[in-house]
């Protein structure tokens, strides 16, 4: 159970990133039911240090409150300052003592000087990706996904990608109504796959030119129909060659990953909040039979879906 949380604040951390563990679990949103997580953010000796474009961080614990903690958060920083050795045995006793570390962005470089990189697949923002080969050329990187859970490692992308593993890792540890609600909170999206493409070639749409997000409504409201790439492209009013380019472009990844991911969501909360039989979720969400959803459950979620709702139904 994800419970105490750390954030390593090291000597030219980057304040958005920082941010993003901070946002995700050091706020209390306890009085709308959501998960309080005992947090902190920690340094060196508890000194200040300087971020990325020149402020303070101050107020840190020295690091040995994160030598309990559950998961230990290594937010971006500057990739060519050396890791301290204190640092190197936290980050390594961390994933010792059977607990979790998770890095965003330029995070891993560090990770990877603790030698947490070594045989295991990861990942870096893209624009680090060859750097971080080359210096660490054991490490198994993916360079074109938002995250990547090598569990007891977990590292993340640029930016942005970092909100994604967070909420995926609150996801994995107490359920799809936890991260949601904290999502909705945050008002950003509540869940997009580790494997999507780091770029999307146009995150933000043309004024001039009509966007997939009615359509992308129409289809988390109709799972339940199995409808083709020219069925789609006909009601965007495009040939099928242009949707499937223009759908790719705004949302990283294929009509058919994009609906496969859309109905394992929607069967994490009917397996969170009804007693539905398996046949009957994999209905609701889609699925033309258990087995079928049970083969998505377990390549996208790691868990069987039985599993998962005895992890996590909440009773009324």
């Amino acid at each position: 159970m994800l419970q105490s949380v750390a954030a390593l604040a090291l000597p030219g951390v980057a304040p958005f990133e920082l941010g993003v563990i901070c946002e995700v679990f050091g706020i209390d949103r306890s009085d709308v039911g959501l998960p309080a997580f005992d947090f902190s953010v920690v340094s060196e000796g508890g000194a200040p240090v300087t971020s990325s474009i020149g402020f303070t961080v101050s107020g840190t614990d020295d690091l040995q409150a994160a030598s309990t903690a559950d998961l230990v958060c290594v937010p971006a920083s500057l990739p060519d300052l050396p890791t301290s050795p204190a640092v190197i045995d936290l980050l390594r006793s961390t994933v010792d003592r059977g607990a979790k570390v998770l890095s965003v962005c330029s995070g891993a470089f560090t990770l990877g000087a603790a030698g947490l990189l070594d045989g295991r697949p990861c990942t870096t923002h893209w624009f680090h990706v060859d750097e971080l080969a080359a210096r660490y050329p054991s490490a198994q990187i993916t360079c074109d996904v938002l995250y990547v859970d090598a569990d007891p490692v977990i590292t993340s992308a640029g930016t942005a990608a970092g909100i994604d593993c967070c909420l995926h890792v609150v996801r994995k540890e107490l359920g799809a109504a936890a991260a949601n609600g904290i999502a909705r909170r945050m008002v950003v999206p509540s869940f997009r796959e580790g494997g999507q493409a780091q770029f999307v070639e146009r995150p933000v749409p043309e004024t001039d030119v009509a966007t997939l997000g009615p359509l992308l409504d129409w289809m988390a409201e109709n799972l339940h129909d199995e409808v083709s790439v020219d069925e789609l492209a006909a009601r965007a009013h495009m040939s099928p060659r242009t949707f499937a380019r223009r759908f790719r472009s705004e949302t990283g990844t294929t009509p058919h990953a994009w609906i496969t991911s859309q109905r394992v969501r929607h069967a994490e909360r009917l397996l969170e909040q009804t007693d539905e039989p398996i046949e009957r979720v994999a209905s609701l969400s889609g699925f033309s039979s258990a087995t079928l959803l049970r083969h998505h459950f377990v390549r996208q979620r790691s868990t069987t879906p039985q599993a998962y709702r005895r992890t996590f139904r909440r009773s009324a």
